[in-house]
């Protein structure tokens, strides 16, 4: 008799083969496949409905938190606390948003820094990280309700664009939502696997897989042979999607038919989705809105559309320059991403590429089969696909506050050679000490040091001026280079540490697991850290700006400044994160004005300055003097 065991805790079986599973983050909608027996399968919920779950989070009065379709139904009634697309603010900060910040229905928070973006919701801030998690816990639980069995180890897909900080974020929300997130992997690359691309370890391939989702949109030109895939370029927009189809409907609509109504609302960006798959479908949509009647035909969707398209084909004429490949090069074009349902769209690639396109799968459900292939082939259960050999554990040095900067993130492909710069933190400061870490926890006493060294001879500078560049080597031996340059002056240091990788795998995966066991409250110390970091530097600031401006403050201004510093100064140390989020936001709105003030008063005197001595060498010219 077969022995079953089952974790009383949960409910659910006890693997003795855990389930890995691909996840398709995805910025509309999210899935999770898993191999069964030789294919790869969405899986369903417990009624055997696929699993397609809009990427939508409900944050109620009492901060209980609705994913999905249950979300979806307050975009329209309770718009500013329902989020959506958060994949287009995963990595970013404000200040990347440019003029998208108005595309949103919902509060960012405005730190006036190159701090990653928050969401204020009621009186809280949430980090992107943190809302991305939540629709990964949702996924998680809905399939292992349906499965009756855990799953902890996964693949998730991003755009093969998405920088380091990007890639970083949405491993961090895997990593908060429980998961042992294996691999991060570009969704070209899972789209290949998905259409069985690369399977035959004989075949060489260019691919063209052209990726338009709800909100973002890439082309990748790969080269597969021998098993491996080799992103050969890539082009894309984090702000290209079905989203933006819809809201150029939308904005047809505020021009034609709603003039004296020009807001952008969530009950129209929904009316317009629906209008966009009408067409699609041959029909032209008719439907009212505050006592208006809104049309769309196909030509009207077509017309709007052209310049949305025509961007997408830029893209690909760049990326085939990119890869020095021409049309005929191309072997096979692959549609990812439901936007690719459109027509027009279809039509567009048939053109550019000069021939059909595969779509034998469903474009939804493409990237999440991948991304399961991936997580099957990690588990040990492919032997036809070559894995390269990668570095087991992230590498990272120590910042402000203990916290551990992530250099060359874990199962990053060896060798690998990665950047970043940093600056000094005090004024005047000549020296900086590197300590190296390895490991997957967000406070560096809770990883592996593997040393440290000082970059001496920094020249004394106010803080935040110096660039200081670290950068990590990693050669094919494992052995990791360190090496720290101030940029200005070129002053270096280097150092060597060998051996880095030597840990058994039973310490590896213990690593690992603790890195997920101890998500929750990892972030959550590395958020107060990051806060009070961000506080401390705003009070600083805020000193600076009140004894360089003492002539031009009133009375009022200055009182009022110092006041708010040192309510800052006192939330920092209750060490409570939203109240000193909340003391910095006040500040902050105050200051702005008065800081763009004093902004215009200087310019108009250096202006007047300048007037000053024009005037004076006229005269001297006249005089006949040497100016």
């Amino acid at each position: 008799m077969s022995k079953i065991s089952i974790d009383f805790k949960t409910g659910l079986l006890k693997n003795d083969k855990p389930i890995y599973a691909g996840i398709d983050l995805g910025t509309t909608n999210s899935l999770i496949a898993r191999m069964n027996e030789d294919s790869a399968e969405i899986i369903e919920d417990v009624n055997h409905e696929i699993l397609f779950i809009p990427s939508i989070i409900h944050i109620h009065p009492n901060y209980q938190i609705e994913v999905g379709k249950k979300a979806k139904q307050y975009l329209v009634s309770d718009p500013t606390n329902t989020i959506y697309s958060i994949k287009r603010l995963l990595g970013k900060s404000y200040a990347d948003l440019t003029d998208k910040k108005n595309n949103f229905g919902y509060h960012l928070h405005d730190d006036q820094s190159e701090n990653l973006i928050k969401v204020k919701i009621r009186d809280k801030y949430f980090t992107p990280i943190e809302l991305s998690s939540y629709i990964l816990t949702h996924l998680k639980i809905q399939a292992e309700q349906s499965l009756k069995s855990n799953i902890e180890n996964v693949v998730i897909t991003v755009p093969a664009y998405f920088n380091d900080n990007q890639r970083q974020a949405t491993r961090d929300a895997g990593k908060l939502a429980g998961l042992n997130v294996l691999r991060i992997i570009n969704e070209p690359t899972a789209a290949c696997l998905a259409y069985g691309i690369g399977l035959n370890r004989n075949e060489t391939k260019h691919i063209a897989v052209y990726d338009l989702g709800g909100g973002t949109f890439d082309i990748s030109i790969l080269r597969v042979e021998d098993g491996i895939f080799e992103v050969l370029s890539t082009r894309g927009d984090t702000y290209l999607g079905g989203d933006d189809f819809d809201n150029s409907i939308v904005k047809f609509w505020q021009e034609n038919f709603l003039k004296a109504e020009s807001n952008f609302t969530n009950e129209l960006r929904i009316l317009a989705e629906k209008a966009k798959i009408s067409v699609n479908d041959g029909q032209e949509f008719i439907a009212h809105y505050n006592h208006h009647t809104l049309s769309l035909n196909q030509s009207e969707f077509k017309k709007i559309s052209i310049p949305l398209i025509q961007k997408t084909i830029t893209c690909c004429e760049r990326a085939l320059a990119d890869s020095a490949l021409t049309l005929s090069d191309i072997d096979e074009v692959l549609l990812v991403g439901g936007s690719t349902r459109l027509n027009i769209i279809r039509q567009a690639v048939k053109e550019f590429f000069t021939k059909e396109p595969n779509t034998s799968l469903n474009p939804d459900h493409a990237v999440a089969l991948g991304a399961a292939i991936q997580a099957d082939i990690l588990a040990g259960n492919r032997k036809d696909l070559l894995l390269l050999d990668v570095n087991p554990l992230s590498l990272g040095i120590e910042t402000l506050g203990g916290l551990m900067d992530v250099i060359i993130p874990r199962n990053s492909k060896i060798p690998v050679q990665l950047a970043r710069e940093y600056t000094t933190s005090k004024d005047g400061q000549i020296n900086l000490r590197i300590s190296v870490y390895q490991g997957e926890r967000d406070l560096v006493e809770n990883n592996r040091k593997l040393g440290e060294f000082t970059l001496s001879g920094i020249p004394p500078m106010p803080a935040g001026i110096p660039k200081i560049q670290v950068r990590f080597y990693v050669d094919a031996d494992g052995i990791l280079k360190v090496k720290a340059r101030e940029l200005r002056t070129n002053t270096e240091q280097e150092v060597t540490i060998k051996s880095q990788f030597s840990l058994s795998a039973d310490v590896i995966a213990k690593m690992l697991m603790e890195s997920v066991h101890f998500a929750k409250q990892d972030i959550e110390k590395k958020s107060l850290v990051d806060t009070i970091n961000e506080a401390n530097s705003l009070v600083l600031a805020s000193q600076k700006f009140i004894k360089d401006n003492q002539n031009i403050l009133s009375e009022n201004e200055t009182s009022k400044l110092k006041n708010l510093s040192v309510n800052l100064q006192k939330s920092i140390e209750s060490s409570i994160k939203d109240e000193i989020q909340k003391s910095i936001e006040e500040l902050n709105e105050y200051s702005t004005p008065i800081a763009h003030k004093v902004m215009d008063l200087n310019i108009q005197k250096a202006l007047s300055n300048q007037t000053i001595v024009t005037t004076i060498a006229k005269e001297l010219k006249k005089d006949g003097q040497e100016t």
